[in-house]
């Protein structure tokens, strides 16, 4: 039976989970299977390596350290940013997640974790950094 290798294109199904079994993401919060190429760096190392190897029709369940999956939370991605800097019609909450423009045009997620007199500590760490995760994992298909 054929197995998954780096290069192919997998279709997979997932539940994933914090140690505490809450639900995080899993595909049917999507419209269907989670479809990637193994290898491609466009999921988290842990997963993608987990997939790997795999035949069609099996089940695994693993858990991933932080390394594995989206780091190590760094104290050093909290940034100070002055209050003028946001919207004025906007009601700043704790928690909140903004898209934030960097000067190279790309896009990132940011949290706000504190709200100061003057200023608003956002959090650019991933929402998963420094968590361990644990995924249900089933290959749905392999296409070469």
């Amino acid at each position: 039976m054929e197995t998954a290798q780096k290069g192919d294109k997998v279709k997979v199904e997932y539940v994933g989970t914090l140690e505490d079994g809450t639900i995080f993401d899993s595909t049917e919060k999507h419209e269907g299977p989670l479809e990637f190429v193994i290898g491609s760096g466009h999921i988290i190392q842990g997963f993608d390596n987990a997939v790997e190897g795999m035949k069609v029709g099996e089940e695994k369940q693993i858990t991933l350290s932080p390394k594995e999956a989206y780091g190590e939370y760094n104290p050093e991605l909290l940034k100070d940013i002055p209050k003028e800097v946001f919207p004025q019609d906007k009601t700043l909450q704790k928690g909140m997640v903004f898209m934030l423009n960097l000067p190279s045009g790309q896009q990132v997620p940011a949290r706000i974790s504190e709200i100061k007199d003057q200023e608003v500590t956002i959090d650019l760490n991933p929402p998963l950094a420094g968590k361990t995760l644990k995924f249900k994992i089933k290959l749905l298909a392999i296409a070469k």
